[in-house]
């Protein structure tokens, strides 16, 4: 495969062609803000809205899951603008999501911590007022349990279950500030045809869906500034 030479924080790295610009700066240890991205989804989501990157020779930041990479193509990861948008987008996130780490089975293995710490940002909302949404906790199946309060609707869980397992049993449902996954008819996890795999827990970024019986990692992780 034929590879194409860019710059990105002043580090010239490689990438195949065609490569996402995401992935071609994770794959080199540059880490973007993301929540949505799967290497597998040749078609991204781009609904986190936090990896925002700023391109030079183009006149706005870009969202680096759905930019194609090119030869000496020069990105900026720390720009003021695409910092600006990334840490708006993960305010507006946190606002309404429920924060309970330390009691969290993600808690020092969430990615909401990692954005945080990266953007140097509070994981509590320091402009928005806090809206939670309160709905009823999915733990009718035996091998996962499902907390919609902790779920950033990235989709990753939909995807792979349609894609990778090929079982399709999640889908979103309902609208606006009530949208949450589900299964057909809206029925519990438990009577629905998952097998059970785990492959949901597995891309969840979250303590949205977590494998039933894991232990929670104790600890201080929020970063304050």
């Amino acid at each position: 495969m034929n590879q194409v030479t860019l710059t990105i924080n002043g580090i010239r790295i490689t990438a195949p062609e065609g490569e996402k610009l995401l992935w071609a700066a994770l794959d080199n240890g540059i880490y973007i803000p993301n929540l949505c991205g799967l290497k597998e989804n040749t078609e991204p989501l781009a609904a986190c809205r936090l990896c925002f990157v700023e391109i030079q020779g183009r006149n706005k930041p870009v969202t680096a899951c759905t930019e194609t990479v090119t030869e000496r193509m020069v990105v900026d990861t720390k720009g003021e603008q695409c910092l600006r948008l990334a840490k708006s987008g993960f305010e507006l996130l946190m606002a309404s999501h429920a924060l309970d780490c330390g009691h969290c089975l993600k808690n020092r293995n969430c990615e909401l911590q990692r954005i945080a710490h990266h953007l140097r940002v509070s994981l509590k909302p320091r402009i928005l007022r806090k809206i939670l949404r309160d709905l009823p906790v999915d733990d009718s199946h035996p091998a996962f349990i499902y907390d919609p309060n902790k779920c950033v609707l990235c989709g990753r869980c939909i995807w792979v279950c349609r894609n990778h397992v090929k079982s399709g049993v999640f889908g979103f449902a309902h609208r606006g500030f009530q949208r949450r996954v589900t299964t057909f008819g809206d029925e519990p996890m438990g009577r629905s045809d998952c097998d059970g795999c785990l492959e949901c827990v597995r891309v969840c970024p979250t303590g949205a869906l977590v494998e039933r019986g894991a232990v929670p990692r104790l600890g201080r992780t929020e970063p304050v500034y």
